[in-house]
């Protein structure tokens, strides 16, 4: 999944003053460990169980206990605190660390118990197997980069939510409308492209019929949505980077341009 050039924006540094969940995991504070722990959770559980799926081509029940068990001995052991932003990206980072527990626990022959004893984890395996049926067969080319792939997904459709989210607590329902429809359902080109789809762009002047709105609401609305789709979506990925050189690289990724 990809945006289109509207959502880059102008460039926003990293900043120096907010502490990032990949710091915050080798925090000696108790609290603010378990709080990006969280965070981190949330990002990658999907990239997790759908990678041992497809890559290491384990059946569901394995593969969630298997998601289970990687973090819960990610969170005892603290894992994450040894990831050094010199050397690679962090999700790099993390899919090696689950590579090789999975490995460790092929070797040990034994299966890992769900949490682990150590941490619960609430993670709503029903959804990504549905997801995973959607997506269908996958070739190995694909089946390599699924855990990167799955990642993109996963930021921005958890922005598309923060963004939702936003929308109803401003009493802008209406925003979001016009960002579902014209972005989400039909109109992004770029969207399309990255999912495989090929069809016409809506016009604006469809999106305002269809939503009983002006073609100048349209315009407004679109845009507001955009610029805070944009700032959601920052904000994220500074919670899951660790340098500012890190934290562009991702921008880049998911947004096709510097931050």
């Amino acid at each position: 999944m990809a945006v289109d050039s509207s959502i880059r924006g102008q460039r926003a540094r990293f900043p120096a003053t907010r502490r990032s969940a990949v710091l915050g995991v080798g925090s000696e504070n108790p609290a603010e460990r378990a709080r990006s722990f969280d965070i981190l959770v949330r990002a990658y559980w999907k990239p997790v169980y759908k990678h041992v799926r497809l890559r290491w081509n384990r059946a569901a029940e394995d593969a969630r206990d298997l998601t289970q068990g990687f973090f819960a001995r990610a969170f005892e052991k603290r894992h994450f605190s040894n990831y050094d932003p010199n050397k690679a990206l962090f999700r790099t980072y993390m899919k090696s660390c689950l590579d090789r527990y999975v490995m460790e626990v092929a070797r040990g022959q034994k299966r890992e118990k769900r949490g682990g004893g150590a941490v619960r984890l609430s993670l709503d395996f029903e959804v990504a197997e549905s997801e995973l049926a959607q997506l269908g067969p996958q070739n190995p080319d694909s089946i390599e980069s699924c855990f990167d792939a799955e990642w993109t997904r996963s930021v921005l459709a958890a922005a598309v939510d923060a963004l939702e989210a936003a929308c109803a607590e401003k009493g802008k329902e209406v925003y979001f409308a016009v960002f579902r429809r014209y972005v989400l359902d039909g109109g992004d080109a770029a969207l399309d492209a990255s999912a495989g789809r090929k069809r016409a762009r809506l016009s604006y002047a469809t999106v305002a019929k269809e939503l009983g709105i002006s073609v100048h609401d349209v315009t407004n609305y679109l845009a507001w949505a955009r610029r805070e789709f944009r700032s959601i979506v920052l904000s994220k990925l500074r919670d899951i980077t660790a340098t500012d050189e890190e934290y562009r690289s991702e921008v880049r990724a998911l947004l096709g341009a510097d931050p």
